[in-house]
């Protein structure tokens, strides 16, 4: 019988024992790698829901103040309708001294209505510009006078223009509101403005917004915008409303000019002035011969008047801070004996 000796492991079994303690230790590094992998990942999309979350939330509030502002500016405009509404029944003639003119007064009362915003309300008198629609006929014909008058104000000096390009202007915007399809002088009819690389139609028809205007031939933003050697646009100056009188009370002082070639630029300051004075009586549109030195000054009794029918309102809502603003711009038609009413809308 053999005596006991010390058990030993073979030197087999003791490699198998070492490769599957290393293939342990092996395992829990690959956890935890897979553990921190993990946890990064949730805190990735924690932090992306946050964001989206707030920008949700962000977006809800924006959608609020915008409407909340685009009532305001809503409001404005009502407030307006009912001022050009009174003013209409206060008298037959409409001048820069009237109620409908101080619209930044009105505005200053605006925030007493609202507890986080206000209304800031711009009437410009549409009767007082030149009017685009009324320079040819029933018959698609030049009206002399108002053609002269166009002609007249695109030649003032601030704009720059050359006679030519004024001469061609003025046909290209008879050929884009003339039924016919017959060029006039260096006008443009549907031949050229189909023939440009993006071709389309000429309207042959009133313009129901000046924006029709960039699409004339001849026509350029730097004309149309000013800005170019700092120059004034002419878009400011006209509209497609009206009947082709011009209100001499209220008309600026480029479009005072182009009433006759006799007004010079000192002329147009004085009229401006002497129509501003209470004291002085705007009813007769000839008003203009009581200043000192224009008693020899003839404007063509068709192309004045000194009431106003079309009136553009620009009512902007404001948050407190001024942070947030929405505009609304309404096109504004009164006539006496008749509702006034809207008759063009655009919300922004």
């Amino acid at each position: 019988m053999t005596a006991d000796r010390p058990w030993t492991r073979h030197p087999r079994v003791n490699t198998l024992f070492q490769g599957e303690t290393l293939r342990l230790r092996d395992n829990r590094g690959f956890a935890l790698i897979l553990t921190i992998l993990i946890i990064s990942l949730l805190v990735i999309l924690t932090l992306q829901f946050n964001n989206t979350m707030w920008a949700g939330l962000q977006s809800s509030v924006n959608l609020r103040d915008g409407i909340r502002l685009g009532c305001i500016a809503r409001s404005g405009v009502h407030c307006a309708l009912a001022v050009l509404s009174q003013d209409a029944s206060e008298g037959d003639s409409d001048s820069l001294r009237e109620t409908w003119a101080k619209s930044k007064e009105l505005s200053l009362r605006s925030a007493e209505l609202f507890g986080d915003g206000r209304f800031q309300v711009e009437i410009c008198d549409l009767s007082g510009r030149i009017c685009l629609n009324r320079l040819i006929d029933e018959n698609g014909a030049y009206r002399e006078a108002q053609k002269k008058l166009l002609t007249r104000f695109l030649s003032l000096n601030e704009f720059g223009l050359d006679p030519e390009t004024v001469g061609n202007l003025v046909d290209a915007i008879k050929d884009w509101i003339d039924a016919d399809d017959e060029v006039t002088r260096f006008g443009a009819e549907n031949g050229y403005y189909g023939s440009l690389d993006k071709p389309y139609r000429c309207v042959n028809g009133p313009m129901h917004s000046l924006g029709q205007l960039r699409l004339v031939k001849g026509m350029t933003d730097a004309i149309l915008f000013g800005g170019e050697k700092d120059r004034p646009g002419i878009l400011e100056h006209l509209t497609v409303y009206g009947d082709g009188k011009i209100n001499i009370n209220t008309a600026d002082p480029m479009v005072l000019r182009a009433l006759s070639d006799d007004i010079e630029t000192d002329m147009a300051k004085d009229m401006m002035a002497y129509r501003l004075d209470e004291k002085h009586e705007l009813s007769n549109p000839e008003w203009y011969r009581n200043i000192p030195g224009m008693g020899h000054v003839r404007i063509d009794p068709g192309l004045v008047k000194t009431s106003s029918d079309y009136f553009e309102v620009r009512s902007t809502g404001m948050a407190e801070t001024e942070s947030m603003t929405r505009q609304t711009t309404a096109v504004i038609q009164r006539k006496k004996g008749s509702p006034i009413r809207i008759v063009a809308w655009k919300a922004e």
